[in-house]
């Protein structure tokens, strides 16, 4: 077995607390003007009449687009649906408003102080139309996802016949639940720079996705994308609110043609919950059966889910609670709820979160009638083979994660009857614990990697930075691989540039990136080998370099993944999302994770606290310990918070959401967050890459809010159900 890796230091951290890294939004170069939208300010329906004289005339405005002006813009399509934009959907092409809060006008002026009050200026009069903004409201219409052409890709779980072994079984839980919609709120808002240079269009944008940023403005511009660079090497936080073009950057463009001088759009954070994506109101009905043993013999999970009118944002609920355990019979439901608002989409553990949460609580549920202790449950439904394809598992060792979580957790010392155990202020103590999984992805992409006589190496290849380490785990990858120190090595990424960026999402950044940055390496050694004609094996690489009088020297792999045909790659450099799994040719590939928590249930006012959480990851080889232990921390945060705080409120009146805003949009803080501590089981997965990485960041979070519910049980004999869980259900 390979050692594991160093405990490398982030290589960016240096630059990033002192503030050396620039994101599109700090962009303040010469001749910046600034754009700020005026929005809509109904439900739904058309303009009437917009007037902008008062803000043409306002000092220091440039330019004032609006759908009468904008001319020959076209939508970028839907993500999902062929395009690259985040919904299908681009404001101010029409007189028509879709929804609360979308655009009606840019205005451009000198200063964001300018353009923000020029904004206020706009007049607008509207011709309404009826609206439904929740799940139940009338006017709604409910699909169901199998009768669409989502389902040529993601078709609906059966597997044996969940419904009659359902009938059979001799214990049966059924329940309901629900999860209002949640929005990220990314330190770095939405933001980028649109500059002409030369007849190029080159755009600064945080993004997780600059090849569908390029293509997609190729698309709505009618350019040809060889004329668009889009340039992100840092992004300030994604978690899916930036996994495609964004409506504001052809906006942006647009006006930076026209004004010839760039343009600089950051929204503010009130209109963020507008104009881009969020995670859906949802809701499930869960049925699970079971011998008395305690054997897990099958499962029915029916979801229902909120999309747009014009978009329909696919679920994936049962592909997730399908796979937790070996159940043989399971049925999988996916409904779609079309509603008047901005499209959905894939925020953090988009469909995994909510889906562990309602089966996971159903687990908890089971044991409690079985008598039967919650992690051996678990343990004596554990599997090797994936329930619903019938092929091998790649790798699963929950098992573990189960066995060392409780034991680093003290589970032996918990009792089983709800509130039993107590604080010594007369609080109530509850022990929870969930695991939770996410599928195994891996995408197209291309590295080019550069050894240079002074001995640094520079790797060029398609991966976004979002916070999550990549930068580091590139560096610890490379340095082990051709012996060269961190500092020496430059990743030049989220650059389309550079290499086609294929988007980075769905936990399959590394997993896609290492193994062809690795297999990159190794064709640099071999190269090397060569050039010293096969004494070269122990001497520094730049050494040999320049033994041979190269200046330097450049190799380029190209990595797919099993099953991919060699047109992946016409994909990938299309901007078109191009990752397989988590079923393959011959295997099926997870990530795992067990959590347990701790929750203090205070005695009178019933405030919850959750001072401690230990959480075991089962991801494959863990390249950098250290951004690897930071992930596994951000998510039990987040999922802490989707659990206990957060929820996007809607207004049925009016449209659009109310608590728009970090004021009003409850998230956890400091004084929320306990003791938080993680291990890896670190076994590499060479089945599924050869560098043996599985993905992290996702599963992270999948498993918290039904560790969390599972310990408030425990601790008040409450089983609470719809999330976030508030003070007055336990009142």
């Amino acid at each position: 077995m390979s050692l594991p890796f160093a405990d490398l230091a982030r290589v960016d951290a240096h630059d990033k607390v002192r503030g050396a890294i620039a994101f599109a939004a700090d962009d303040a170069r010469p001749d910046l003007a600034y754009g700020v939208f005026a929005i809509a300010t109904i439900g739904k329906g058309r303009l009437t009449s917009l007037d902008t004289a008062a803000a043409e005339e306002a000092e220091g405005v440039r330019l004032v687009l609006t759908h009468a002006s904008l001319g020959a813009i076209r939508s970028a399509g839907f993500i999902m649906g062929g395009g690259y934009g985040f919904q299908s959907y681009q404001p101010l092409l029409s007189p028509e408003i879709a929804y609360r809060g979308e655009p009606i006008a840019l205005v451009v002026a000198d200063s964001p102080e300018a353009a923000t009050h020029a904004a206020t200026l706009v007049r607008a009069t509207y011709e309404t139309v009826p609206f439904a903004v929740e799940l139940d409201a009338p006017g709604i219409e409910v699909i169901d996802q199998a009768q669409t052409p989502i389902a040529h890709f993601i078709p609906p779980i059966a597997a044996g016949d969940a419904d009659a072994a359902y009938a059979r079984a001799p214990v049966q839980i059924d329940a309901h639940f629900a999860s209002a919609p949640q929005h990220q709120n990314p330190i770095e808002l939405i933001a980028c720079v649109a500059e002409w240079r030369d007849g190029r269009l080159v755009v600064h944008e945080g993004t997780q996705n600059a090849e569908a940023v390029r293509h997609g403005l190729a698309s709505a511009l009618g350019l040809d994308a060889g004329r668009i660079d889009v340039i992100s090497p840092f992004v300030g936080g994604g978690f899916g609110q930036k996994n495609s073009m964004q409506g504001h950057t052809v906006l942006a463009a647009e006006a930076a043609r026209r004004l010839g001088c760039p343009v600089k759009i950051v929204v503010p954070r009130a209109q963020l919950y507008h104009l881009a994506s969020f995670r859906p109101a949802n809701r499930h009905h869960v049925r699970l059966g079971a011998d008395r043993s305690g054997r897990m013999l099958a499962a029915i999970h029916e979801a229902q889910a909120q999309t747009s009118r014009h978009d329909l944002f696919p679920g994936e609920y049962a592909t997730t609670s399908s796979r937790l355990y070996g159940i043989a019979d399971f049925r999988g439901k996916d409904e779609l709820v079309r509603t008047d608002a901005q499209t959905p989409g894939y925020m953090r553990a988009p469909f995994e979160h909510i889906a562990c949460f309602a089966f996971e609580s159903c687990v908890d549920e089971l044991a409690y009638k079985l008598d039967m202790d919650p992690v051996a449950l678990r343990l004596a439904n554990d599997t090797t083979v994936d329930a619903v394809t019938g092929r091998p598992l790649s790798s699963r060792h929950v098992g573990r994660c189960l066995e060392r979580g409780a034991q680093m957790f003290g589970w032996g010392r918990r009792s089983m009857a709800p509130q039993s155990m107590r604080a010594e202020d007369g609080g109530l103590i509850g022990w929870g614990v969930a695991i939770g999984t996410y599928a195994g992805l891996r995408a197209p992409a291309v590295a080019r990697l550069t050894l240079a006589a002074d001995g640094r190496v520079t790797v060029a290849v398609g991966v976004h930075e979002m916070g999550q380490g990549v930068r580091t785990a590139l560096a610890a990858a490379l340095a082990r691989k051709l012996a060269v120190a961190p500092e020496n090595i430059v990743a030049v990424i989220g650059d389309t540039r550079a290499a086609p960026q294929h988007l980075t999402a769905g936990s399959w950044g590394t997993a896609t990136a290492i193994p062809v940055v690795e297999a990159a390496a190794e064709a640099l050694l071999a190269q090397l080998m060569a050039l010293s004609s096969g004494g070269g094996s122990n001497r520094e690489p730049a050494r040999i370099l320049r033994e041979a009088g190269l200046p330097e020297l450049t190799v380029e792999v190209a990595g797919k993944a099993p099953g991919q045909p060699d047109a992946i790659y016409d994909r990938l450099k299309a901007g078109l999302p191009s990752m397989a799994g988590p079923v393959y040719p011959d295997f099926v590939t997870y990530s795992y994770i067990a959590h347990f928590v701790e929750v203090r249930v205070e005695a009178t006012t019933r405030r919850i606290r959750v001072p401690r959480v230990v959480s075991v990851a089962d991801c494959g080889r863990v390249i950098s310990p250290r951004t690897a232990a930071s992930q596994v921390r951000g998510g039990v945060v987040w999922g802490i918070g989707a659990a206990l705080r957060e929820a996007s409120e809607v207004d049925p009146r009016y449209g659009g959401f109310l608590n728009a805003d970090l004021a009003e949009y409850a998230l956890p803080v400091n004084a929320d967050i306990g003791a938080i501590d993680v291990a890896f089981i670190d076994v590499p997965d060479t089945c599924f890459n050869s560098a043996g990485v599985k993905g992290l960041g996702e599963v992270s979070m999948v498993g918290v809010a039904p560790a969390i519910a599972n310990a408030i049980h425990h601790a008040t004999g409450k089983r609470l159900r719809d999330l976030p869980i508030r003070i007055e259900d336990l009142l």
